[in-house]
């Protein structure tokens, strides 16, 4: 059921662009949020005992269904990626200022003894993140005010994911670079 409730809530989220493009002014914008709500809803039985930032991101998406149900004004399906954008933004800033930044946690998951060197590069990379996560939605946002729902739909559900996956590569690569030079990683 845990693996369920991700993959129901990844493919939902890859999907929404779409879902909002060729839905729009064919569907209910309920039933899109009752898909998007269902998903979390899901996914949230397999957060029990976790941190709060979870609990926090899925509480703010449901308020987002709800104010897709009952306060359907012009463009507001177009806001979740931003919403999700805004997120991921957040808790990457509040890992840097308290506990262990993001990519470090992740880090230490392959490396538990994490040298210091490693540690200062992770919190770059974290920064570099929390970067992407700021101008990824601040293109999103803008297209949600003042973009086709054409190039919206393009950007947020092609074009993102792809810088995304890229920027993960680039880096990627440079860490195995600077692995190998240094043994930092």
């Amino acid at each position: 059921m845990q693996k369920l409730g991700l993959l129901l809530l990844v493919l939902t989220s890859l999907l929404y662009p779409l879902a909002v493009y060729a839905g729009l002014g064919r569907t209910s914008p309920v039933l899109l949020a009752a898909v998007l709500a269902a998903s979390w809803m899901l996914r949230l039985t397999a957060w029990r005992g976790q941190q709060a930032r979870p609990w926090t991101l899925a509480a703010l998406v449901l308020a987002y269904c709800s104010l897709l149900v009952w306060q359907p004004w012009p463009g507001i399906e177009r806001w979740y990626p931003c919403l999700i954008n805004l997120a991921l933004a957040l808790g990457f800033a509040a890992s840097l200022h308290r506990g262990m930044p993001a990519i470090e946690r992740l880090a230490r998951l392959q490396e538990p003894d994490l040298p210091a060197a490693g540690v200062r590069y992770t919190r770059r990379v974290t920064w570099l993140w929390l970067g992407f996560f700021i101008l990824n939605g601040s293109i999103a946002a803008g297209l949600s005010l003042w973009g086709s729902l054409h190039w919206w739909a393009l950007y947020n559900g092609g074009v993102a994911y792809l810088l995304m996956g890229l920027l993960f590569v680039l880096e990627y690569g440079m860490r195995c670079r600077l692995r190998r030079r240094q043994a930092i990683l």
